[in-house]
């Protein structure tokens, strides 16, 4: 039978390029063995920890993910990228150059008769008004004219040094459990289960892994990351599971 994969928070480019290079591999890796019985494979956001796309320039480096998601497509296999906090700067590139599905929203599918909210999670849930008026602010079309206005020296360095101060200043937050009560995707997933039945709600964001069991039929999953745990998901016959990938 095929599996659906999933992983989230590479973050490649963080914190330096030895240790990025590094775990960039292990991805690569990972990318090979499931791309062997993959019906497709869905990434949950913050691949990188910055991109931004000019009109005639990118970020340099990262030619081992992209050229092996570029080989899965090529060979059938649907690459899904969803786009978080930090790479939500992605326009046409990837999507034209590597053959992925971008998504700008979580997304509900419907696989064996199970409902699956699928997406980053980043300004979901209560509270955090000003990230949610920064997500709007970094999303609008003036932002994206304005930034690309500077030269890519200055201007992928200023948001290198913007994203590294940004992963230090919550890096505590995110790789604690908050209890059932805070967590704020929980809180979220919940609220949704009032009007919608979902039975999987999968996102990345809080870099830890975690499963909520919201209701008898219903589940809140977050895959983790890859700057600590190296974990993913699978979903083979009609259950999505966790798994560690052993470096």
């Amino acid at each position: 039978m095929k599996k659906v994969y999933f992983a989230s928070d590479f973050h490649l480019g963080a914190p330096n390029f030895k240790e990025s290079l590094i775990r960039e591999k292990e991805v690569v890796k990972w990318l090979d063995l499931v791309k062997n019985d993959a019906e497709a494979i869905y990434l949950v956001g913050d691949v990188f920890d910055f991109w931004f796309e000019y009109k005639h320039a990118v970020p340099r480096g990262f030619v081992r993910i992209l050229g092996k998601i570029a080989e899965i497509t090529d060979s059938g296999i649907p690459v899904h990228w969803f786009i978080g906090n930090h790479d939500m700067w992605i326009f046409d590139y990837l999507p034209q150059e590597c053959g992925i599905t971008l998504h700008k929203e979580p997304l509900l599918v419907e696989w064996e008769g199970k409902k699956l909210l699928i997406g980053h999670g980043d300004g979901l849930g209560p509270g955090d008004a000003s990230y949610k008026f920064l997500k709007w602010f970094f999303r609008s079309a003036f932002c994206q004219w304005a930034f690309a206005r500077l030269h890519p020296n200055f201007g992928i360095a200023l948001a290198k040094w913007s994203s590294g101060y940004s992963r230090k200043s919550s890096g505590h937050k995110d790789a604690t459990f908050l209890g059932e009560a805070n967590e704020w995707l929980a809180i979220y997933s919940k609220e949704s289960l009032k009007t919608n039945h979902v039975d999987y709600f999968i996102f990345g964001h809080r870099h830890l892994p975690m499963e909520i069991q919201l209701n008898e039929n219903s589940k809140y999953i977050n895959i983790g990351d890859w700057l600590s745990h190296f974990t993913y998901g699978v979903w083979e016959n009609g259950v999505f599971s966790l798994k560690e990938w052993k470096r």
